[in-house]
């Protein structure tokens, strides 16, 4: 794919904040946050294993959607030279991306090209990526949020914290707040005596909403899926802002990454039973969008699908980390992840949080640029488990942590190196074993407190801060079994 990969690519845009263990702390701290977390999560789970248990072939389904996306990924490169075709045999205008800065300055261009200065946004995780919205901010272009979710957290100034539930940080007091205070600051009245019921809260945002939709010109999607042959591109929705921007707009621009191309419109069969499961825990999504080019008299005048990699040639290049590209954005490993329901998604510092953000920000970005990422794990497998296309996310996080330790080798070994160098020693010895034990047992004495080691001094505290290592016990297991199983006369 060469006309993707003229530059490495700079990836994602948030990797300005902490490193995860310092922005974990901080958010396990706040005991708002985990109690908003454990009770969407644990909801969104139960709904999914409900949806998945009606299906006798749901491991059948995942199996063939895994296949379908290696597949894809194998032959990115014919697939993508395919949905260009085929895209511009239908109308539409393909532009090719290499990096996120290359993707603003297309999507800037051909915004002003229309004379606007305002577009409406279905939810997309590859303009997060980008900055699309600064970006278009940046040039005196406004970018109006119309899922309710991201509205939450455009209005709030914040980042969304979830794949698909961008706010799922916030509770329904918390919303109501915010829609009180916020609302009446983007040119109409502020909602007056608004409750915190659900239905209360998405008619304020619909109202909210409902003139920018229909005085738009011009709107910005992602896209869930695009089918090589036939050059159609899809969004599945829940809320039917979607539809809204799809088809009223003049103008309409997608921008997807690479990664999201099917091989055959035929495909699309597996991944509308997955997806919509492993999301939502529904039969299948509400809203489910499909356009092909452009019709006349029929939706948008000018589509134009921005191609985009930042990236993903170059995490391609990778054999083990490559699988992370067939993710379909679903968040299913987001919701059974035990780090991920304590820590929010803030604390990755990435618009890809949980599992799957552990493993795509560090290739997307590189490494580098996000070391702690690959160590944000208890490596449970739950993950993989839950996964609609089977991707190994522990395998891909253990070969991840190896490069990560790689990338900050020195022409010193470092403490951890020497530090294994000695365990390795000390146990290919058994002399060496049983001394260490004794030192060990004495230095638990010392150090325990109700038999936990809290705080280990020295470079070994950096383990104990956020652990409670249990104290080696006073008694080695060889000298138990000497003392227990001692022959008489021995």
């Amino acid at each position: 794919m060469t006309r993707t990969a003229k530059n490495e690519p700079p990836g994602v845009v948030w990797l300005g904040t902490p490193h995860f263990p310092v922005a974990a702390r901080t958010a396990v701290g706040d005991p708002q946050l985990r109690e908003n977390l454990r009770r969407a999560t644990t909801t969104i789970r139960s709904r999914r294993l409900a949806a998945v248990g009606e299906l006798d072939d749901w491991e059948d389904l995942r199996t063939a959607g895994a296949a379908v996306k290696r597949a894809a990924l194998r032959h990115l490169d014919t697939h993508l030279l395919r949905l260009e075709e085929s895209v511009e045999r239908a109308g539409g205008t393909v532009h090719w991306a290499a990096d996120a800065a290359e993707a603003n300055r297309i999507v800037t261009e051909l915004v002003r090209a229309t004379g606007e200065r305002e577009v409406v946004k279905v939810k997309s995780m590859a303009t997060q990526e980008i900055g699309l919205n600064e970006a278009l901010s940046a040039a005196g272009i406004t970018a109006y949020e119309t899922d309710l979710a991201e509205l939450i957290v455009q209005l709030a100034d914040d980042r969304p914290s979830h794949i698909l539930v961008p706010a799922i940080h916030k509770n329904r007091t918390e919303i109501r707040e915010l829609f009180t205070t916020t609302m009446g600051q983007w040119g109409r009245p502020a909602p007056e005596n608004l409750t915190a019921d659900p239905a209360a809260l998405a008619e304020a945002a619909r109202l909210h909403l409902r003139e920018r939709f229909l005085r738009a010109r011009v709107a910005v999607s992602g896209a869930n899926f695009a089918c090589a042959d036939t050059g159609t591109v899809v969004v599945v929705e829940s809320e039917g802002n979607g539809r809204m921007c799809l088809t009223l707009p003049e103008t309409l621009i997608t921008v997807m990454g690479i990664e999201k191309v099917l091989p055959t419109f035929a495909d699309l069969d597996v991944f509308l039973q997955l997806l919509p499961r492993s999301a939502t825990g529904e039969r299948m999504n509400p809203y489910t969008s499909m356009w092909t080019g452009t019709h006349d008299g029929d939706g948008p005048r000018d589509f134009h699908l921005v191609l985009l990699d930042n990236g993903r040639t170059a995490t391609l290049r990778d054999t083990v980390g490559r699988q992370a590209l067939a993710c379909i954005r679903c968040s299913a490993c987001l919701n059974v992840c035990p780090v991920y329901e304590r820590t929010g998604g803030h604390a990755y510092g990435s618009p890809y949080p949980g599992p799957i953000g552990a493993v795509l920000t560090p290739q997307l970005a590189g490494i580098e640029h996000a070391p702690s990422l690959p160590f944000a794990s208890t490596l449970c497998g739950a993950c993989y488990d839950a996964c609609p296309v089977k991707i190994d996310i522990p395998e891909v996080l253990l070969h991840l942590r190896a490069r990560a330790v790689e990338s900050k080798r020195g022409p010193l070994p470092s403490p951890e190196a020497l530090v294994m160098k000695a365990a390795a020693t000390t146990l290919a010895s058994p002399r060496a074993l049983a001394w260490a034990q004794r030192a060990a047992a004495l230095g638990g004495r010392v150090l325990a407190r109700r038999g936990v080691l809290r705080r280990l001094p020295g470079p070994l505290a950096r383990w104990s801060a956020s652990r409670d290592t249990a104290a080696p016990p006073r008694e080695t297991f060889r000298a138990w079994w000497r003392r227990t199983h001692r022959r008489p006369g021995q």
